[in-house]
């Protein structure tokens, strides 16, 4: 079982930068959503010692992972896995959507387009990373894992996980950055964290 989440909000994603593999730090909002995740988390952990959590080794994903592991008081290690670190958009990390724009009319908006980046990845590198480290998880181990993760590893994984078909990769929005996935024999089930939970 994988509880998949998102690092809370950054600096560059309230900014509407692209962030790729170059890191920025969670906002105060960001914290709050890391928070709240805990909180919710918290309630679905019966036996501390069966839990483990892993995490993209990027800052934000880690600083997350840390809070998360704090609010429900777990005490094991956080395993960072670079293989669900983010997307790498090449030449693209860092700049603002309107200065993407403005360098290439039209790129920012039609499904996919961050895996058209110079320089970045592409599907199939993304894809590849990630589903090796799907391979290699248990399910029967006994053990639930809580999974932080990006916007667009993130979707990526859950597509691989469930064997959806590519092209409906991007038929569902991008989810708020405080949405709970539950994995669990092929299904991902969404669980959306609000503040009045």
């Amino acid at each position: 079982m994988i509880y998949l989440v998102r690092h809370g909000q950054t600096e560059f994603n309230a900014a509407k930068r692209l962030q790729g593999q170059c890191d920025s730090v969670l906002t105060p909002l960001g914290i709050e959503q890391a928070r709240r995740m805990g909180d919710h988390l918290k309630q679905r952990v019966d036996d501390p010692a069966r839990w483990i959590m892993i995490a993209s080794p990027l800052g934000r994903t880690v600083r997350t992972a840390e809070i998360i592991r704090e609010t429900i008081g777990l005490n094991c290690e956080i395993a960072l896995e670079p293989r669900i670190k983010e997307l790498d958009v090449g030449d693209w990390e860092g700049l603002h959507h309107h200065e993407l724009e403005a360098l290439a009319p039209g790129t920012v908006g039609p499904p996919g387009w961050l895996l058209t980046a110079p320089g970045g990845e592409r599907h199939d590198d993304i894809a590849g990373r990630i589903s090796g480290f799907i391979a290699e998880i248990d399910e029967t181990d006994g053990y639930r894992r809580i999974v932080v993760c990006h916007g667009i590893a993130g979707r990526i994984l859950r597509a691989l996980y469930s064997k959806a078909p590519p092209d409906q990769l991007w038929l569902t929005p991008s989810p708020p950055q405080d949405a709970v996935f539950h994995l669990s024999g092929g299904t991902v089930a969404r669980i959306d964290i609000r503040e009045d939970a």
